[in-house]
């Protein structure tokens, strides 16, 4: 039996057959009935009034209870001798009175919902109905029916206090939440999905056609449903909405379908998180990350970077010129300790962590060595620090300068501040030179002629004569020496002119190769005939040849080989004068002094020590260098270097004589 309402009522209706004798509302029907049947027929009537689930009360005029059945005893709690002893009013409530007072007479039924108390004190709520027939002496008596609802209503309002919570969070949570059809339609929607949308009310947002509303590419509208036909639901699906004022959002849409108990989806139920903030925020952090990613790329230091196995991360083009790698053979595939010497790494690591070197977790700089791709060795000097997140290690990252350059430009200062010092003994010999020189000169003018006049005054058998010689050769050796000290001391720059510098190395040899020192030295010339004249002094540059050359055959003792070359170097802004020979080479505490006046490795006699500098001197006036390489044991090379299209104004030669 439905416990609604209209079950209920109608139930009462047909119930009234069977339980008329109670009521005697119709008398005539016993005249038709024999008293065998009419017995047999009231036992079974009480028998299914007695089974009823609902409770029944017949009451008379005076509203005092005649009759109750099983269920109402039940319902109401009293047993049936004190229902019988009450009135209807006092089990039904007070405000059945107002029900009773508006039925008029026989046939009047009105039903409704009450609330009784029951004899345990208990609520009840109870669907009542209430009927009066007349009987068959003429008297009113009333039917109450009773059908507990008290269940029903329980979880009527638990659905009601459901719903509104629904409701409520329907409406009061953080993201967008709707409910459409399959048509394309809103059904319903919450505050949230109206904001995101810009929409003022829901009435406004139902109007609109989903596929042509807030889709951005309508298309994306035919790719929900499919999905939703195919798998039932969406997840996090990122997609573009629309707002009404035009403005775009980025959304995670989610959504399943409700279905009919055919299986057809008859509308969508669906969640939407509006991330174009996130979006915006992903992209600032991307263009940040290239941005810097450009730095790295950009950076003139080599950049490498690992994480906390060691494992590379980072190798910028920089880290790929200096140790000849490419990125994508490094990355995930090279630990940095094959980058360093042996144990080079584990030093790295304890200064990094060690406090004494800029810092925990910081190493300000110190020169190292890395080894490149090809197992050289590169001189860098390397600052370094760890990355740290949450106070942990994550990765490190280092920067590492190449030295290469600056030890050149360290070297090349060293040589020039050498060559300067040099330069500045030559000006101080040279100025005591020339002083020397001049107050020398006419005493050994006069020490000669008067030798002269005396041996010419001998006869030819006098012993003195051997004695005179022997003066008047050391005299003239003295008077070469002085002819030197002011070829050395000159202070005007060269006569300059189109000197060709293969003519003056042959012009050379050929004074040469007539002495004896060099009869048993094979000469070999490899000069480039393509070299043009140089601005110079022909005599001068002939001198610097000549003093190279004579001192190579030293060298080697009158045996060996002499290569003498000519070609262009150093991107051809440079013409190279190159004399090798096969001699015992120069010692290496000899070398730096090799250009030092009066410094000589000759037996004494053999030589004054002032050719080199001489030559230096000469080469310097041309703005040019000499270069020394040299093996002991294997021999030496002089490198003259002479600046290709020099040209100077002549300069007034000085006549430095006395």
């Amino acid at each position: 039996m439905s416990n609604s309402p209209a079950s209920a009522e109608g139930l009462i209706a047909k119930r009234y057959v069977l339980f008329y004798n109670e009521c005697e509302m119709k008398p005539r029907t016993r005249k038709s009935i024999s008293p065998p049947l009419e017995k047999e027929q009231d036992r079974y009537t009480r028998a299914l009034v007695q089974m009823s689930n609902d409770g029944i009360l017949v009451f008379g005029e005076d509203r005092s209870i005649a009759f109750v059945n099983q269920m109402a005893t039940v319902l109401t709690g009293y047993p049936p001798e004190e229902l019988l002893e009450k009135d209807v009013i006092s089990i039904l409530g007070n405000e059945v009175k107002a029900v009773l007072e508006q039925l008029k007479g026989p046939g009047d039924k009105l039903c409704q919902e009450v609330q009784i108390q029951t004899a345990g004190g208990e609520r009840r709520d109870i669907y009542l109905c209430l009927a009066l027939a007349e009987g068959g002496n003429g008297e009113v008596k009333g039917c109450a029916y009773l059908t507990d609802i008290t269940e029903r209503k329980r979880f009527e309002e638990r659905l009601r206090v459901s719903e509104r919570r629904y409701r409520e969070l329907f409406e009061r949570v953080g993201e967008g939440l709707f409910i459409s059809s399959p048509e394309g339609r809103f059904i319903d929607c919450n505050q949230v999905f109206l904001d995101m949308l810009g929409y003022a009310t829901k009435e406004e947002l139902l109007q609109i056609d989903i596929a042509t509303g807030p889709y951005v590419v309508p298309e994306q509208r035919g790719a929900f449903q499919e999905m939703m036909e195919r798998d039932g639901s969406v997840r996090e699906w990122e997609v573009e909405f629309k707002r009404k004022d035009g403005g775009k959002i980025t959304v995670l849409l989610s959504a399943h379908a409700i279905r009919a108990g055919d299986g057809q989806a008859v509308g969508y139920e669906g969640i939407i998180i509006d991330i174009t903030h996130r979006k915006q925020l992903e992209r600032e952090l991307h263009e940040t990350n290239d941005f810097m990613k450009l730095l790295i790329e950009s950076s003139p230091y080599a950049i490498i970077a690992t994480d906390i196995k060691g494992n590379i991360i980072v190798f910028n083009r920089a880290a790929e010129e200096l140790l000849r790698y490419k990125a994508e053979d490094v990355l995930e595939k090279i630990h940095i300790t094959q980058l360093y010497p042996p144990g080079v790494a584990k030093e790295v690591m304890k200064k990094l962590r060690s406090p004494d070197y800029g810092g925990e977790g910081k190493f300000t700089g110190s020169e190292f060595k890395v080894v490149d791709r090809r197992g050289k060795e590169i001189p860098i000097h390397l600052s370094t620090a760890i990355v740290y997140q949450d106070g942990q290690e994550v990765a490190s990252i280092g920067i590492f300068t190449d030295l290469r350059p600056r030890l050149v430009m360290e070297q090349e200062l060293q040589e020039t501040h050498l060559q300067l010092i040099q330069l500045e003994k030559l000006r101080s010999l040279g100025e005591m030179a020339a002083g020397v020189a001049h107050e020398i000169n006419n005493p050994l003018g006069g020490i000669l002629i008067y030798a002269s006049l005396l041996m010419e005054g001998l006869v030819s058998d006098d012993a003195k004569r051997e004695d005179l010689g022997r003066i008047i050769q050391e005299a003239t050796r003295c008077k070469e020496i002085v002819r030197s000290l002011l070829e050395f001391a000159r202070q005007s720059g060269p006569k300059l002119e189109l000197t060709d510098v293969n003519r003056a190395i042959t012009d050379g040899l050929h004074f040469l190769e007539n002495q004896a020192t060099f009869h048993n030295i094979e000469i070999i010339k490899e000069l480039d005939p393509s070299i043009p004249p140089l601005w110079g002094s022909a005599g001068q540059l002939k001198q610097v040849f000549l003093n190279i050359m004579v001192n190579a055959a030293d060298a080697m003792h009158g045996r060996g080989v002499l290569t003498i070359k000519t070609f262009f170097a150093r991107d051809g802004d440079k013409v190279a004068i190159e004399f090798s020979d096969t001699g015992g080479g120069i010692p290496e505490d000899i070398l730096p002094r090799i250009f030092d006046p009066f410094f000589t490795t000759k037996r004494v006699g053999e030589g004054t020590g002032l050719g080199l500098s001489m030559s230096y001197g000469i080469v310097r006036e041309h703005r040019g260098n000499i270069e020394v390489d040299t093996v002991v044991g294997s021999g030496t090379t002089f490198r003259v270097l002479l600046p290709v299209g020099y040209e100077e104004a002549p300069a007034q030669e000085g006549a430095g004589n006395p």
